[in-house]
């Protein structure tokens, strides 16, 4: 009987166990199943939380990235139509991206500061007064123009000699390089004092508008200054008076840049001691961009409409990067994040606004490289192909520039150096280069699939 007892207990607690396995496997399972229906609700209301959050900065940043768009495609449609003139001009092509990034890093840097300088109230509305700090700021632009001018040419010379690249002289390519850095200078200038002061005066955020406009505009103007300068340049006939123009260039080069470094005040100096060493490594990085291109000119001339969406790409890249970099860089000066590896609420949430301008952006400028293409019976690859090289490379381009961006705005600030003088300028170059990189390589991958 005693057994009979002991058995029966055991199986009661065999059949506990076995019901209780069961209901809280039916409760484990009812969770979960009513988690798995609740995530499209979660999503939605984490995504209505973003967009309400974030939606001034997506539709400024989002209208911005358009008419950028339509300046980058213009310089598209130029250098996609620039196919003799490359070819009577070997070399010129290296530094193209170089000159396009020069004046988008300087100008660039120099809205980042105004929009900073208007935000912390150092610059106020409803116009520039000529002060000090304006002053400095605007000489140090040009001053650093002309020095990179010179570092690029350089730099573009010895691309093509080291990679055995045909190319023009080395004086053509100064002469080339500082004539049509000067010729955009004078119209970026103005450009950007404009374009941040009235963002600023309607309410627009200067980091969601200013910066990426102005790189642009300086794509835009860029490629017609090169044309404009090899024209220029054409008209020095005389070898004598080429020369003597080169040397007289770089005397007050070197000489701007003493006085600035010298005998400037405070804020030009802290400019270009912080700016020179970063601008010079942008120009090696933008050259390198140009040696990638001219490395797959082949490629590029055969397909017209490729040629088309490099400026495309590169300056979207950069203009996404420029205002992530902007953001941090604000945020970082207004104590909004902390300089520290790990991203931050604050962070995470620029880079969100990022990665979903980036989905949208690059299908729509494949598409308009292609569309271009087609309205100038210019030959094109297929609006899915085009569409689908963009898209690729861009989200590849982008995820690995959100961190890159985010490190280097935290290490600049924690180590004393002004984001706005570093962050746009690297950011960019580094953009200029990978998206070079990116694009031909993707491009080269999925023409070889599709046997185009």
């Amino acid at each position: 009987m005693k057994k009979i007892k002991l058995l029966l207990k055991m199986i009661r607690q065999i059949f506990s166990i076995i019901i209780s396995f069961i209901v809280n496997s039916f409760i484990f399972i009812y969770r979960k199943i009513n988690y798995l229906f609740s995530i499209p609700y979660l999503i939605g209301h984490r995504f209505k939380y973003f967009f309400k959050e974030t939606n001034d900065v997506l539709r400024e940043a989002f209208i911005a990235l358009l008419i950028c768009a339509i300046g980058d495609l213009f310089a598209g449609i130029i250098i996609g139509n620039m196919t003799s003139f490359l070819a009577a001009f070997p070399g010129l092509l290296v530094i193209i991206p170089g000159a396009i990034g020069m004046r988008g890093n300087i100008f660039g840097a120099l809205g980042s500061r105004l929009a900073t300088n208007l935000h912390i109230g150092l610059l106020s509305p409803p116009k520039f007064k000529r002060s000090k700090i304006l002053s400095e700021n605007i000489l140090s632009s040009l001053i650093l123009t002309m020095i990179l001018s010179i570092f690029l040419a350089f730099l573009a010379k010895g691309i093509c000699i080291i990679f055995g690249f045909e190319s023009i002289s080395l004086v053509d390519f100064t002469l080339i390089s500082l004539f049509a850095g000067v010729i955009s200078s004078v119209i970026m200038l103005p450009l950007t004092m404009l374009i941040s002061l009235k963002s600023f005066e309607n309410g627009w955020d200067p980091d969601n508008i200013s910066t990426p406009v102005i790189a642009a505009f300086g794509d835009l103007f860029t490629l017609p200054a090169i044309i404009l300068a090899v024209i220029l340049v054409s008209f020095l006939s005389s070898v004598i008076l080429k020369y003597s123009v080169f040397i007289f260039i770089i005397l007050i080069a070197i000489l701007s840049f003493i006085y600035g470094i010298k005998a400037g005040g405070g804020e030009m100096k802290k400019i270009l001691k912080q700016s020179t060493p970063v601008l010079l490594v942008c120009s090696f990085l933008g050259v390198t961009a140009g040696g990638f291109l001219n490395n797959s000119i082949n490629t590029l001339l055969k397909n017209p409409s490729l040629l088309t969406l490099v400026p495309l790409f590169s300056g979207e890249s950069g203009n996404l990067v420029s205002i992530l970099g902007a953001r941090l860089s604000s945020a970082l000066h207004s104590g909004l994040i902390s300089p520290v590896l790990k991203p931050e609420k604050i962070t995470i949430r620029n880079f969100s606004i990022i990665i979903f301008l980036a989905i949208i952006i690059y299908p729509i400028i494949g598409l308009l490289a292609e569309l271009s293409s087609k309205l100038l019976n210019i030959p094109g690859l297929g609006f899915i192909p085009i569409i689908g090289i963009s898209t690729i490379a861009g989200i590849l381009l982008i995820s690995v520039m959100l961190l890159i961006v985010f490190l280097i705005s935290s290490l600049s600030y924690k180590n004393g150096l002004d984001p706005d003088n570093i962050v746009i300028p690297i950011s960019t170059s580094v953009t200029d280069s990978l998206s070079s990189l990116t694009l031909i390589s993707i491009s080269i991958m999925i023409l070889s699939l599709l046997n185009l």
